[in-house]
């Protein structure tokens, strides 16, 4: 990853916008999946990131972990174990005992 923020990585990873005006498309998307991202530039100013459809998918998993993280530390932060109830105690505030369970399949992912 260092090598991407070094200033020879941001110079390889940009791409005129002129390339794909001469129709160098093929070989654009070729260094992308060689390199990983190409930055194209237009009007000397960033345009848009490509980046393989592997890599795009992990910095959203990334994200959506990192969101998921945010969430879990802030509801620790408000939990208070006296507001908890035990599973005994959620069966019979619902009125369901184990054998109602017996015949449900629950499938976990």
């Amino acid at each position: 990853m260092m090598s991407e923020m070094s200033v020879m990585g941001v110079m390889k990873a940009i791409v005129p916008i002129t390339r794909f005006n001469k129709g160098e498309a093929n070989r654009i998307f070729e260094e992308v999946e060689a390199s990983g991202t190409k930055i194209v530039m237009k009007n000397n100013k960033p345009a848009c990131v490509l980046m393989s459809p592997g890599k795009y998918e992990s910095l959203m998993e990334m994200l959506s972990d990192y969101i998921l993280q945010e969430e879990a530390e802030a509801r620790m932060e408000r939990f208070d174990p006296s507001e908890t109830m035990s599973r005994q105690e959620v069966m019979e505030s619902l009125g369901i005992t184990d054998a109602d369970l017996d015949d449900v399949e629950v499938e976990i992912e």
